[in-house]
C-alpha cells in the first residue's frame, strides 16, 4: 500500500541560544571579582572585607537581573558581551575599593576637603544604575533598526552633548565635565553613542558616492574633491572641541570614530591617509598656541625632565615607576603604591593598579579582555544583515576601542594623556553608565543577527513526496 503525502522542503533551522553558556560565564566572572576583593582584604589587614557579603550580593544580583533580561528580550545575543562587561566592572569596583584604603589618599583628601569620601560605594551604584539602562535598552528597544529614523536628530542631539562643558568652568585644564548642583555629568560618554547612530544613518545613504574615485595616486584611489567636505566638517568640528574645551581625547574619539565607519563603509584605503594626516595636522597646530595641551606633549616626550615642577609630568613619571615595579607577575593585590599617583589614581590612571600590582600578566589579560569586547562586537558587525546595524555595531565597537587605546596609551606613555576614563574599570559614573548602554545596544544587535530567519509558510506548491508502506 502506498500513501502520498505533501510536505514542505525547506524547515527553520534552530539555532542554539547559548544563554546557558552566558549563564556559565557570568558565574566565573563573579567568581573571579570575588576573589579579587577577598585578596584585597587579606592582604591589606590580614582578614577578609568587612562588606564582603554586600559586594557579593550586589553584584550577584546585579549580573543575574542583566542575564535573565537578556535570556527573555534578547535570547539569541552574543554570549560573552554581558560575562566580559561584568568581569571589567567587578573588576573596577575592586580596583576602586583597594584605592579607597590608601591612607594616603585618605589624608590627602583630609587635608584639602576636610573629609574624605570612597568612591566605591557610589561606583556600585552607578554600576546598578547602568546595568538598569542596559535592560532599558533591551526592553524598549526592540530592533535596533528603529535607530535609524532618528539619524539627523541624534546629529543635534551630539552636538549639544559635545557643545554643552564649553559653558562650564573647566576641571583639572579639560572643559569636560557639567555641572547641575551636586551632580556632574561628562556628555562625551554618552555623545560617542549617539555619534555612532548619525554616522550610521549617514554613510549608510551616502556611501555609495563617498566610495567614488576620482584618479589614482601612489597605488591608491583618491576620493572627488566634492565628496571632502563632510569629512572637512568633522575635523572641523573636532578641532573646535579641542580648541575650546581643551579635551583632547574626545577629540579624538569623535573623528577616529568617523574615520573608521567610512572606510568601512566605503573600503577605501585613502580615507585611512587623509584622517591620520588631517588629524597629524590638527595636533599638531593646536599643541603649538594652546598651553594645556603643549604641557601633555611636553610631560609625553619627557616625564621625568619636568618631575618636580608639572603635575601632569609627576603622573606619567609615577605611572611608569609603578608599571616597572610590578614586573611580569606584580607585587599582588593590596601590595602596591599607585596610590601615590594621588587624585587620578582611580580614574585615568587606574591601569597603574593593574600594571603594579598585578603585573605584565594582569595587564595583558585585562587588555585582552577589552580586545573580546571588542572582537564581539566586530564579529556582530559581520553576522549582521542590514546595513545600518553593520555599521552601527563597528561604530560602536570602534568608540570602544579608540576609548581604550587613548587612555591606556596615555598611561603607559605611547601617547600625550587624555584625560578619559578606562571603561568599566575606572571610577566615574557617566562612563559606566554610558559603557553599559553600548554593551545593551550591542547585544540587541548580536540578537537580531543570531536569530534563526522564520520557517516558510507551508505552500500548495510544496514538493510531493511519495513514502511507501508494505
Amino acid at each position: 500500500m502506498s500513501v502520498v503525502t505533501n510536505t514542505t522542503t525547506i524547515g527553520a533551522i534552530d539555532a542554539p541560544s547559548r544563554r546557558n553558556t552566558e549563564l556559565m560565564m557570568m558565574v566565573f566572572a563573579i567568581a573571579i571579582s570575588v576573589f579579587a576583593y577577598a585578596n584585597v582584604g587579606l592582604a591589606i589587614d590580614g582578614s577578609l572585607p568587612s562588606g564582603m557579603f554586600g559586594y557579593s550580593l550586589g553584584l550577584i544580583l546585579l549580573g543575574g537581573v542583566a542575564h535573565l533580561v537578556v535570556r527573555k528580550f534578547a535570547p539569541y545575543a552574543d554570549p560573552l558581551l554581558l560575562p566580559l562587561a561584568t568581569l571589567l566592572n567587578g573588576l573596577g569596583l575592586v580596583l576602586i575599593w583597594r584605592l579607597d584604603q590608601s591612607q594616603r589618599l585618605i589624608h590627602r583628601a583630609e587635608t584639602l576637603y576636610g573629609a574624605y569620601a570612597p568612591d566605591a560605594p557610589k561606583q556600585l551604584m552607578y554600576s546598578a544604575i547602568g546595568v538598569a539602562l542596559m535592560v532599558g535598552v533591551l526592553v524598549v528597544l526592540k530592533d535596533h533598526r528603529i535607530l535609524q529614523r532618528y539619524t539627523y536628530i541624534s546629529m543635534v542631539a551630539a552636538l549639544v552633548l559635545l557643545v554643552m562643558p564649553m559653558f562650564f568652568p573647566a576641571v583639572n585644564g579639560a572643559k569636560i565635565w557639567v555641572s547641575l548642583g551636586p551632580f556632574s555629568i561628562q556628555p562625551g560618554e554618552f555623545a560617542k553613542i549617539i555619534i555612532a547612530v548619525f554616522f550610521s544613518g549617514y554613510l549608510m545613504v551616502k556611501r555609495d558616492a563617498l566610495a567614488l574615485a576620482s584618479r589614482r595616486f601612489m597605488g591608491m584611489y583618491l576620493p572627488r574633491g566634492r565628496d571632502l567636505g563632510p569629512i572637512l566638517v568633522i575635523w572641523a568640528l573636532s578641532i573646535l572641541i579641542l580648541v575650546f574645551e581643551t579635551d583632547l581625547g574626545t577629540s579624538l574619539l569623535f573623528f577616529g570614530l568617523f574615520v573608521i565607519m567610512l572606510y568601512v563603509a566605503t573600503e577605501r584605503t585613502s580615507w585611512i591617509v587623509f584622517g591620520l594626516l588631517m588629524s597629524a595636522v590638527g595636533a599638531v597646530g593646536v599643541s603649538t598656541f594652546e598651553s594645556h595641551v603643549q604641557q601633555r606633549v611636553d610631560a609625553w616626550m619627557d616625564p621625568f625632565g619636568c618631575y618636580a615642577t608639572d603635575g601632569a609630568c609627576e603622573q606619567i613619571g609615577n605611572a611608569i615607576m609603578s608599571f616597572g615595579s610590578g614586573g611580569t607577575l606584580g607585587t599582588g593585590w593590596g601590595q602596591g603604591h599607585s596610590d601615590l599617583i594621588g587624585f587620578a589614581a582611580n580614574a585615568d590612571f587606574i591601569l597603574s593598579t593593574v600594571g603594579e600590582e598585578l603585573g605584565l600578566a594582569g595587564m595583558m589579560a585585562v587588555l585582552l579582555v577589552y580586545g573580546l569586547i571588542v572582537e564581539r562586537g566586530v564579529r556582530t558587525a559581520l553576522a549582521a544583515r542590514d546595513p545600518f546595524g553593520k555599521l552601527l555595531a563597528i561604530g560602536l565597537s570602534g568608540a570602544f576601542a579608540i576609548q581604550v587605546f587613548v587612555v591606556a596609551g596615555g598611561v603607559m606613555g605611547l601617547i600625550p594623556l587624555t584625560g578619559m576614563t578606562m571603561p568599566f574599570l575606572a571610577a566615574g559614573g557617566s562612563s559606566v553608565i554610558a559603557n553599559w548602554a553600548l554593551i545593551g545596544i550591542l547585544i540587541r544587535i548580536s540578537d537580531t543577527a543570531r536569530r534563526p530567519a522564520p520557517a516558510p509558510a507551508p505552500s500548495s506548491d510544496a514538493e510531493m513526496t511519495q513514502v511507501v508502506r508494505p
